[in-house]
């Protein structure tokens, strides 16, 4: 049995490190964010996710693109209005959840991830749910940082991840050529 592919709509945003995609539901929900050169990725989370997934071009609602306007702004605490949903595992699904806690400015390393989620010998499996985010930067998983507390992958490149970081006012070990 076939089953019949999802329509989500797709729109673009422009941010000072790149366009981003925003999907969304018919719901006006938000189903994946990623960067624009990232689609690749971006499309084979969707389809792990939910099969078969049709995108079609569609403005997303002012309740996705607001928020998202105003973080840049430095407004950080504005992404939490978003509303959001994501296939995954229940694990995964967890893991993105807590990702959602972690404070502005703050960052956990994997294993303190695991620990939060109350599987502290889970670290391999939360960095590979970190690396499976569909909605990065609403589901912040750029504030997951190595346990030295230097910077680790990222979806969107680690030169977006050391931006992000820096915008929020967030310490880090910068192992980057000055």
């Amino acid at each position: 049995m076939t089953r019949t592919p999802i329509t989500f709509f797709l729109d673009t945003l422009a941010s000072p490190i790149g366009d981003l995609r925003l999907v969304t539901d018919a719901d006006g929900v938000l189903r994946a964010l990623d960067f624009d050169d990232y689609e690749e990725r971006m499309t084979g989370l969707l389809r792990r996710q939910y099969g078969e997934v049709v995108l079609v071009r569609g403005a997303a609602p002012d309740s996705i693109r607001g928020p998202i306007q105003r973080y840049f702004a430095g407004e950080f605490d504005a992404l939490r209005e978003i509303p959001m949903r994501t296939g995954g595992t229940a694990f995964q699904r967890s893991v993105w959840e807590a990702l959602t806690r972690i404070p502005p400015g703050e960052t956990l390393s994997y294993g303190a991830m695991a620990a939060k989620i109350g599987a502290p010998t889970a670290v391999r499996a939360v960095g590979l749910a970190n690396g499976a985010n569909p909605i990065a930067l609403v589901a912040p998983c750029h504030r997951v940082i190595g346990a030295n507390g230097s910077l680790t992958g990222f979806g969107g490149g680690l030169h977006r991840k050391r931006w992000l970081l820096q915008h929020e006012g967030a310490a880090f070990v910068d192992g980057a050529a000055a």
